[in-house]
């Protein structure tokens, strides 16, 4: 993947490294390793950051130099890879595999299958995960096929331009059928896992609706009447990403996801937290363009919508 920039007739730009940050918005970390592998050029030619331009010139970045990804092991399992592009891939991650590896999770991981997927068609890459979803949390993953489109989507996320979307199934019924909760969050003393909500901690803000029966319909691709429950089905959106917000927030509120027994409590209806990252949106680093990703809502969510409490 190269990055190319042509010098237009108007321009204020006077160096390479002005245009980098400006018109690429590249770290200066970046900047340096670019400059140090030599994979800038003008009009063809290596050269340094601070070399002058003039209309016309065409700037180059190579970002197809190769990187050590030794540090996670390629394993060949299935991967569910729902859009790809030079710049990211979109997965869509079952419930019961962690995104990084860990002591316990060493390669069957989502970064494991990643790497055997990046094997397989010659890139040599570190793997690089742009968001995060808890090893019970099915949905949506991208990863970064370079630091750069790393970049790009991590200072969307910090300026609010990148959004995603979950299905949840809460305990009860919500009497505010939408609204916004703010709490801060920070991890609970004396616990490695459970966070709690803590005014001492981290900003921590989620939307929510619970879905009309015409949303319901349209999500769970079922024209079944929605059944009487003693649990809602609701959108959360996601302004800030800390650990285990939407389960911390939900159950803040008095309605903890089904089925999560760090913070509620065991259901006979699905055997995990019922959490699915079903939507993102986001400026693609490189067309400019608003795109949009959709994973399918999987089965053991899907079943609970038709299902009736004993």
């Amino acid at each position: 993947m190269k990055l190319v920039y042509q010098v237009p007739k108007e321009t204020t730009y006077q160096t390479i490294k002005e245009v980098l940050k400006i018109e690429f918005s590249m770290s200066d970390r970046l900047l340096l390793k670019l400059k140090k592998l030599q994979k800038i050029s003008l009009n063809d030619k290596i050269v340094y950051v601070h070399h002058t331009i003039q209309k016309g010139d065409i700037i180059q970045c190579d970002l197809e130099y190769e990187e050590d990804n030794s540090n996670i092991v390629p394993t060949p399992l299935p991967l569910s890879i729902l859009y790809e592009d030079e710049g990211y891939l979109v997965i869509n991650k079952p419930a019961g595999i962690p995104v990084h590896p860990s002591c316990d999770h060493y390669t069957d991981s989502l970064s494991n299958r990643v790497r055997f997927y990046f094997d397989q068609i010659r890139l040599k890459k570190k793997i690089r995960p742009v968001n995060r979803l808890d090893k019970d949390t099915s949905g949506l993953v991208i990863f970064a096929k370079n630091e750069y489109i790393q970049e790009c989507l991590v200072k969307q996320m910090q300026s609010k331009d990148f959004v995603k979307k979950y299905i949840a199934i809460v305990n009860g019924q919500l009497e505010n059928k939408q609204g916004t909760i703010n709490a801060p969050i920070s991890r609970k003393e004396n616990s490695i896992i459970e966070r709690c909500i803590n005014q001492n901690g981290e900003i921590a803000i989620t939307h929510y609706q619970v879905l009309k029966q015409e949303q319901l319909e349209e999500l769970f691709q079922s024209k079944t009447p929605n059944k009487t429950t003693d649990f809602n089905i609701v959108e959360c959106t996601l302004e800030t990403g800390r650990t285990h917000q939407i389960r911390v927030h939900m159950a803040h509120i008095g309605h903890p996801l089904l089925g999560d027994t760090l913070y509620g409590t065991s259901s006979p209806l699905i055997a995990r937290q019922a959490l699915h990252c079903y939507n993102m949106r986001f400026i693609h680093p490189i067309t400019k363009q608003e795109v949009e990703y959709y994973a399918d809502i999987p089965q053991d969510i899907l079943l609970i919508q038709n299902a009736t409490l004993l």
